[in-house]
Formats: C-alpha cells, sequence, structure tokens
C-alpha cells in the first residue's frame, strides 16, 4: 500500500469513528442527506457516495439569491432538470419557503415524479424523445415559454449561473476536514461542471494539489464527442448536448468517456465488489478510478457518487447478468480529439479551455458579484 495513500486512510478513520458514536438531531431533512458516506473502497479509494448529490447545489444557491435579494419567500423558483436537482430543489424550496416548478427530462421516472409532487413542486414532464439533444432542447425551450408567460418566476439555470458552486464549499471543508492533505485525485461526473468544479476549485484555493478526472457520455458536446450516439444512454446527468457555462474546461486533467455499457459494468461491480447500490454515473466513476488507482497508486483518489441506483435499477440492476467484468476493460489512451473513439476513451485534458470558448472564467465566490440576472448566448440557442 503506498505511504502517502495509508496515511491519508488512516488520517480519515477517526473522523468517522467519532461521527459513529455522536448522534445529530437535523432541522430539516436537507441537513441529514446533504453530506455523504464516505466509503473505503480500496488502500488508496474513498467514495463520496450521495443520497443526491445536489443538495449542496441547490442549498447554496437558493441561501445566496435569499440572501442577495434576488428572490423571496413564496416565489417560484423554476428549472430544468433529469432527476437528481429537481429533488433537491424542491427539497430546498420546501425548506424555505419557496414555490417549485420543474421541466423534467423524459428520464424522470414516476417515483421521482411522485416524490417531486408530494413535496409541492408542479412538474412538466417532456414527452419521449429519441435522443437526449432533442429532450435537453424541448426543456430549455419550455422554461423560455413558462418565463415569458410568468415574469415572476425565478429561473435557477443550474446549468449557467455559477451561484451553484456555492454550496460544494461546504463539502470541500468536509473533504479537508477528513482526508489529510495529501495529493488528491477527484473522480467524477462532468454534468453541468458546478460539483465536479465546484469541488475542486475550492480545494485548490486552500493550496491543496488536486487533479481532477472528468467522465463524459459519448455523444456530449461538452469535451467533444457530439459526433457520437451511444442508443443505450440514459446518463443524462454525466453529459449535455448544449453548452453548458458551468463547466469550467480549465480546471481538469484528465477526461474520460465512457458508454452506457462500461458504465453498466462499474455500477454492477460497485455493488458486488463493494455492496455499494448506487447510480449510472457513480459506477462510470468507479470504472474510471479503478484505472486511474493502478496508474498512479501514489495519490489518494476521491470518487464522486452523486446518488442511489434506485432509479437504474430496472434498466440497469436487473440486466446485471449482462454485465461485463469491469476489471478486463481497458480505456484506449489517446492524444486528441479525432482519435476519440467508443467504447471507453481516455485523454490528458491538461487544464485547457473550452476550444469553443477563449474565456476563462472562474465561478464567483458566495460574496463575489451576483450572475443570476445574465443570460448567456448558449441559454438561447436550442
Amino acid at each position: 500500500m503506498p505511504g502517502e495513500a495509508r496515511t491519508a486512510v488512516a488520517a480519515s478513520r477517526s473522523p468517522t469513528a467519532a461521527a459513529e458514536s455522536t448522534a445529530v438531531v437535523h432541522d430539516h431533512i436537507t441537513d441529514a442527506i446533504k453530506a455523504p458516506a464516505l466509503i473505503r473502497l480500496g488502500d488508496n479509494v474513498v467514495l463520496a457516495r450521495f443520497e443526491t448529490m445536489k443538495v449542496y447545489a441547490a442549498l447554496g444557491a437558493v441561501r445566496t439569491l435569499l440572501r442577495r435579494g434576488r428572490v423571496v419567500p413564496g416565489q417560484t423558483l423554476v428549472d430544468s432538470s433529469s432527476g437528481i436537482y429537481a429533488l433537491a430543489l424542491a427539497m430546498a424550496c420546501h425548506r424555505y419557503g419557496l414555490r417549485c416548478h420543474i421541466v423534467a427530462s423524459t428520464t424522470v421516472d414516476s417515483v421521482m415524479r411522485a416524490q417531486l409532487e408530494v413535496l409541492g413542486a408542479t412538474v412538466d414532464q417532456m414527452p419521449p424523445s429519441r435522443n437526449l439533444k432533442l429532450d435537453q432542447e424541448r426543456r430549455v425551450r419550455h422554461v423560455r415559454k413558462l418565463l415569458a408567460a410568468r415574469p415572476d418566476f425565478h429561473w435557477m439555470r443550474q446549468y449557467h449561473d455559477c451561484v451553484h458552486y456555492v454550496g460544494y464549499r461546504e463539502f470541500a471543508d468536509l473533504v479537508t476536514g477528513t482526508l489529510a492533505d495529501v495529493p488528491l485525485t477527484v473522480v467524477g461526473a462532468v454534468g453541468t461542471g458546478a460539483s465536479t468544479g465546484g469541488l475542486v476549485q475550492a480545494l485548490r484555493e486552500t493550496g491543496r494539489a488536486v487533479r481532477l478526472v472528468g467522465i463524459q457520455p459519448f455523444g456530449s458536446v461538452t469535451f467533444g464527442s457530439e459526433r457520437f450516439s451511444d442508443p443505450e444512454a440514459i446518463i443524462a446527468g454525466i453529459g449535455s448536448s448544449i453548452p453548458f457555462d458551468n463547466v469550467r474546461h480549465e480546471l481538469y486533467d484528465t477526461v474520460h468517456w465512457v458508454d452506457f455499457r462500461h458504465a453498466m459494468a462499474g455500477a454492477v461491480g460497485l455493488l458486488r465488489q463493494h455492496a455499494v447500490f448506487a447510480g449510472l454515473s457513480t459506477g462510470a466513476a468507479h470504472l474510471v478510478a479503478s484505472w486511474e488507482t493502478d496508474r498512479d497508486p501514489d495519490r489518494l483518489h476521491l470518487v464522486l457518487g452523486a446518488d442511489t441506483g434506485h432509479r437504474y435499477a430496472e434498466r440497469v440492476f436487473a440486466r446485471h447478468t449482462e454485465a461485463e467484468d469491469m476489471r478486463a476493460l481497458r480505456p484506449r489512451r489517446i492524444r486528441a480529439l479525432d482519435e476519440l473513439r467508443p467504447p471507453w476513451s481516455v485523454m490528458e485534458w491538461a487544464r485547457r479551455p473550452d476550444p469553443g470558448n477563449s474565456r476563462l472564467d472562474r465561478c464567483p465566490g458566495e460574496d463575489s458579484a451576483d450572475t443570476a440576472g445574465h443570460v448567456s448566448s448558449t441559454e438561447v440557442t436550442p
């Protein structure tokens, strides 16, 4: 076992034991579920397994907007979501006396929709689509129609407003207080960019040496795989068919592109090997981290597990006999995007900016100027 990783894992044991011996009574469910369970998967691998990771994003954003006076109690917050952000936003609205309206992806299942409606959210769900791009474009168009009819609604813009970075500073504090200050690699799905970007930006500001490994599905425009199609892909939270301003490309050291079958192998492998029932993006992250740790065993690896596996029960876990053995899978190593190929490719991104945008923005901290009223050009494209 590498010396630095051994030290980091040992350092994490004492806070964990203390937490287990101290019961806490929370004032609201969001406080109880926002922090992840930290689970040791190996000598130099720790999984941060969330019930829904975006509670950090939603709470941080709502609190900041209320404090700045951008929204007021009783107002309706609206946004588009493929699932876990919708639930997080509905819970944040429940906590702070706000109304919630969700424009839901076709991938939102009946269980998730029922939770949203019982929480008081109103839901407009998109019809079945041929692909993720059409689903996302429909959602954005529908949100804009709602705003035209109801200017009193506040669009949360989880894809574009970097107020969603704010909440992950609290997660960074948890990581700093739990894992020893050794070289760290964070492995997680890119998605909107806020979770991986917000966590790593906050950690690097402390002076910590942190590598960021991002995961994308084939078909996502975010890191240039839009020319590919993955018919089975249901990983709406990992990639995007439209540009997201909240993705800061210059934060990422390495990018992996993973197809559905490989993500499925990782999710089934995680349950089989570690008894952890987690979502498809977590499965992809587990697969990628397994390869990364073999390549760089002297670093501690933190794997982000965004949600549980419940919404993937039928389309992933019920098909567990079809899953490949993740231990036999290896990525294709590429040096340029024109070499990209399914089912699994990896490239050293080396913190380069978005090739389609010369901007080098940094998401502001909690006390920076408000950006909530800004409408970017990417929002009006669809």
